[in-house]
C-alpha cells in the first residue's frame, strides 16, 4: 500500500502551503492540483513545486473540483500510489485525524474511508440545512442513511484501483457525492470516521467556491440521475429471473 495526499486547490494562496507542510510532517507526500487559480494562487502552488514540497499539476483554466480530482487520481497512479487521501486546501479540516484515517485504510485496503463532520460554532446554518437534504438523497441512493454518513465532505481515502473502474462521475462540486455513491454501488465497502471541521474567515484565508444556484442545480441533476439509474437496476434485477424462466418455458 502506498498512499499520497491529493489536494485540489483553487485560489488558496494563504492556506495551501500550511496544509501541505502539515501533511508532510505526518508522513504523507502530496499531489497538488491547481485548478486554474489566479496569479497569487498559482504562484503559491508553483513555490511548492520549486521547494520540492509537492508534486504539482496546473490546469490552465478552472475545470471544476471533480476534474481536478480526476487529474490528481491519474497523477497519483503515474507516481505509483495505490491510494489517494483527498484533503481540501483551505485548512478547514482537523489534520490531527489523518493518522486514524491512514490506519483504517491500512487495515481495510479495499475500503472507501469516508469522513463525517464534527462542526463547531463557525458552521453556517445554510450549509447545515443543505447537508441534511443531500444526506436524505444519498441514503436513498445507497440503501440506508448510515451507509454514507456525509457525502459532501472532501476528506477521504480512495482505493485507486476501484476509482479507475468508474466512468463519467461529476466534474464539479457534485463530485464528492457522485463518486462516493458510485463506489458504494460498485461494491466498495465504506468506513465512516469523524473529523472536526472549522470554517475559516476571509481574514484567515477561508474561501468558498460553492455557487448556490449553479451547484445546487448540478446536485439536483446528479441525484435525479442516480435515483433513476438505481430504480432501473432494481427493477431489472427483480424482473430478470422471471424473464429467463419465461424464455425457457
Amino acid at each position: 500500500m502506498k498512499i499520497c495526499a491529493l489536494i485540489p486547490t483553487l485560489d488558496n494562496p494563504h492556506t495551501v502551503r500550511a496544509v501541505v507542510e502539515a501533511l508532510r510532517a505526518l508522513g504523507l507526500p502530496a499531489v497538488v492540483v491547481d485548478d486554474g487559480s489566479g496569479p497569487e494562487g498559482r504562484a503559491a502552488c508553483a513555490a511548492l513545486a520549486r521547494g520540492g514540497l509537492a508534486d504539482v499539476v496546473h490546469h490552465p483554466q478552472n475545470r471544476g473540483k471533480g476534474a481536478a480530482c480526476r487529474t490528481g487520481f491519474a497523477r497519483a497512479q503515474q507516481l505509483g500510489y495505490t491510494h489517494a487521501f483527498q484533503i481540501d486546501a483551505d485548512g478547514q479540516h482537523d489534520l490531527a485525524a489523518v493518522p486514524a484515517f491512514v490506519r483504517a485504510a491500512e487495515q481495510h485496503p479495499d475500503a472507501l474511508i469516508l469522513s463525517y463532520p464534527e462542526y463547531d460554532a463557525t458552521a453556517p446554518r445554510h450549509r447545515m440545512v443543505a447537508r441534511q437534504i443531500t444526506h436524505f438523497w444519498v441514503g436513498l441512493e445507497v440503501g440506508g442513511r448510515e451507509v454514507i454518513k456525509d457525502g459532501l465532505i472532501g476528506f477521504r481515502i480512495y482505493p485507486l484501483a476501484a476509482v479507475h473502474k468508474l466512468r463519467g462521475f461529476g466534474t464539479g462540486m457534485e463530485f464528492d457525492v457522485d463518486i462516493a455513491v458510485r463506489l458504494v454501488r460498485q461494491g466498495v465497502t465504506p468506513i465512516n470516521l469523524p473529523v472536526k471541521v472549522r470554517y475559516r474567515s476571509k481574514d484567515e484565508g477561508g474561501v468558498s467556491h460553492f455557487r448556490p444556484v449553479r451547484d445546487n442545480l448540478r446536485l439536483a441533476w446528479m441525484h435525479s440521475r442516480l435515483c433513476t439509474l438505481g430504480c432501473m437496476r432494481w427493477t431489472f434485477r427483480r424482473l430478470w429471473p422471471f424473464g429467463r424462466r419465461a424464455a425457457r418455458a
